[in-house]
């Protein structure tokens, strides 16, 4: 799976990481839900930390599509909801079996 942090780059992730990953994207809704703007940066942090410590960094000329974006951690609220329709951050992509 290919993650684009945003300023970051793309991240190559290994299929075991996206299970934490939409945990983490849960708690980031559940703070938007709560309108608690500093628990979002932290897990937005959180999940563009995950991303990048544990996933192998894309060369910049890859242009492959990303298969989810991770969003800055100063991102508003009012941004957030806009993006937390639905699946919230990370979709629920089928599990290669």
């Amino acid at each position: 799976m290919i993650v684009r942090v945003m300023g970051e780059g793309q991240f190559q992730i290994a299929d075991d990481l996206r299970a934490r990953l939409n945990e983490i994207d849960e708690l980031a809704e559940k703070a938007v839900e709560r309108g608690d703007e500093d628990d979002l940066h932290v897990r937005l942090a959180e999940l563009a930390r995950m991303v990048i410590e544990q996933g192998e960094r894309l060369p910049d000329a890859h242009l492959a599509p990303s298969d989810l974006i991770v969003p800055p951690s100063d991102l508003s609220l009012e941004e957030a909801r806009d993006l937390f329709t639905g699946e919230g951050l990370i979709p629920d992509l089928p599990v290669p079996g």
